[in-house]
C-alpha cells in the first residue's frame, strides 16, 4: 500500500490502484485557481492573511502555498524553471491591485499600463518601450493575447516557418535549468508530494503562444484564423515552425534529464486544443499530417530515454482523436472535458481508462462549479470519482482552472467530497 503522495502518483501513472485518489491544485498553468478564488478560499480556511502571488500571469492564477495544500490534502506540486508565458521570471515580486481591487503580488517585470477606456496592458519581457503583448479589458477577469506584427502573405509568397518564427523558442539557459534543478532537489529532498515539470516542451501550435507573448517583435502569421488556415494555404510553412520547435524540444528534455532526471514523474508536453464544445475543430486528417508526427517523436524520445508520463492538456470534445492520441505515445489527458460532445465520463474510463491518465473532470468549471449550489458541486464531483478512481489512471482536479467567480464555499464542497471519497477507502 502506498503511503506518500509521491508513492500514490506513481501507482495512478501506472495505473494501479493507489489506495486513496491522489489531488491536484495548481501544479501547473491548467489545473490552478484565479487569484480572487484563492484570496476567497484563504480566508475560508482561516488560514495567515497574506497576499497571493500571481505565477502565471496571463491567466492572472495565484500560487497556491504549503498551507493551502495541507489544508486540502493536495498531493502534487509543480516545478519549473520559473519563466512566464510573457517571458519574465518569477521573482521579485512587487505590488499590484486586481481590477477587483485584491491587493497582490506579482513578478518585477510585470509592467503594465492602464488606457482612457479602463484597458490594462502588459508587455513582453516587462519591456514597456516595446508594444503591449497582452491586454485585459476593464472589469476583465484575465489577460488575452494582442495579435502583433502579423503578416497576410500572398499565393506567390513563400514564407518561411523558421525565419519568422526564430524568435519564439530557445533553448534552456544554463540560469533556467538552475533554477529548475534547485526547485525540483527543494521539493525531491524537503517533501512526499507527487512532482510535475510544468512549462510545456513542444506546444505546437498552442493559441496561447502563437501571438508570440513573450516575443517583442513577433514575424509571420500571428493571427489565430490566418494560422489555422496556413495550415492549408501555406502547409510547409507550418511544418517547418514545427520542425523547429520539436528540435529545441528535444533538446530541452534532454537537458532536463540531465538537470533532474526521474525525480519528476510528469512533463506538461502540450497545451493545444483540437476540440470545442460541439466535436473536433479540425479534422483528424489534418490532426495526423501537422501534428502527430511531432507528438509522436517527442513522446518516442521521453519514453525511451526517461520514467516520465507525458502530459497534453486539450479541451473541447476530443473523441475524435483518442486513437490518435494513444497511437502518438500521449499518456496523461486534461482537462477532461465531460462536458463537450460525446465525452461521457463512463464511456471515457470504459473505452480508454487503461489507456490514458485522467488528470481533472472532477467537475464542471462552466457551470456547476462557478454557479451551483456547494451541496451540487459535492454530489458532481463524488460521482465523478466513483466513475473514474477505479483501478487507477486518475487525478482528482476541476475540468480547467477555478475561474474568479467561485465562490470559497463551492471550492470547499469540492474538495470535501475527495476527501469523504478517500476515508472510505
Amino acid at each position: 500500500m502506498a503511503t506518500t503522495s509521491r508513492e500514490r502518483l506513481q501507482l495512478t501513472l501506472d495505473h494501479k490502484d493507489p489506495g486513496k485518489v491522489v489531488v491536484d491544485l495548481g501544479s501547473n498553468s491548467v489545473t490552478g485557481i484565479n487569484a480572487n478564488a484563492l484570496a476567497r478560499l484563504r480566508t475560508k480556511l482561516g488560514l495567515e492573511e497574506r497576499k497571493i502571488k500571481i505565477n502565471e500571469p496571463l491567466q492572472l492564477l495565484g500560487e497556491v502555498e504549503e498551507d493551502v495544500r495541507q489544508a486540502l490534502h493536495v498531493d502534487v506540486v509543480g516545478v519549473s524553471t520559473g519563466k512566464t508565458l510573457f517571458g519574465f521570471f518569477n521573482e521579485g515580486w512587487k505590488p499590484w491591485t486586481m481590477q477587483s481591487g485584491l491587493e497582490v503580488l506579482v513578478p518585477k517585470m510585470f509592467n503594465t499600463t492602464v488606457d482612457e477606456n479602463g484597458r490594462t496592458y502588459l508587455y513582453p519581457q516587462g519591456d514597456t518601450s516595446v508594444p503591449p503583448s497582452g491586454m485585459m479589458p476593464k472589469n476583465g477577469f484575465f489577460f488575452d493575447n494582442i495579435i502583433r506584427g502579423n503578416v497576410e502573405y500572398d499565393d506567390d509568397d513563400e514564407p518561411s516557418g523558421r525565419a519568422d518564427y526564430c524568435d519564439d523558442f530557445g533553448v534552456y539557459t544554463d540560469e533556467e535549468l538552475r533554477r529548475l534543478q534547485d526547485n525540483v532537489n527543494h521539493w525531491y529532498n524537503n517533501s512526499e508530494y507527487g512532482i510535475f515539470c510544468d512549462g510545456a516542451l513542444a506546444g505546437f501550435g498552442d493559441f496561447a503562444t502563437v501571438p508570440g507573448p513573450s516575443v517583442k517583435h513577433p514575424k509571420g502569421i500571428r493571427d489565430l484564423a490566418q494560422y489555422m488556415m496556413a495550415h492549408y494555404t501555406f502547409p510547409d510553412y507550418i511544418h517547418e515552425i514545427y520542425e523547429m520547435q520539436l528540435e529545441v524540444g528535444l533538446k530541452n528534455a534532454e537537458l532536463v534529464y540531465q538537470a533532474v532526471g526521474d525525480k519528476v514523474q510528469a512533463v506538461y508536453i502540450s497545451g493545444t486544443d483540437f476540440g470545442i464544445q460541439t466535436g473536433p475543430y479540425m479534422a483528424p486528417d489534418a490532426y495526423r499530417e501537422f501534428y502527430k508526427p511531432y507528438h509522436k517523436k517527442v513522446n518516442d524520445w521521453i519514453h525511451t530515454h526517461t520514467k516520465w508520463k507525458t502530459f497534453y492538456h486539450c479541451c473541447g470534445s476530443i473523441i475524435a482523436f483518442l486513437q490518435d492520441f494513444y497511437e502518438a505515445g500521449i499518456d496523461i489527458l486534461n482537462p477532461v472535458q465531460c462536458s463537450a460532445a460525446g465525452m461521457d465520463p463512463k464511456m471515457l474510463k470504459e473505452q480508454w481508462g487503461d489507456k490514458f491518465t485522467f488528470w481533472g473532470g472532477g467537475i464542471n468549471t462552466q457551470k456547476t462549479l462557478p454557479f451551483g449550489t456547494p451541496e451540487e458541486v459535492y454530489q458532481e464531483a463524488t460521482e465523478r470519482l466513483e466513475i473514474f478512481s477505479k483501478g487507477g489512471g486518475y487525478i482528482f482536479n476541476p475540468i480547467h482552472n477555478i475561474q474568479t467567480q467561485v465562490s470559497a464555499e463551492n471550492i470547499l464542497a469540492f474538495f470535501k467530497a475527495v476527501e469523504d471519497f478517500n476515508a472510505k477507502r
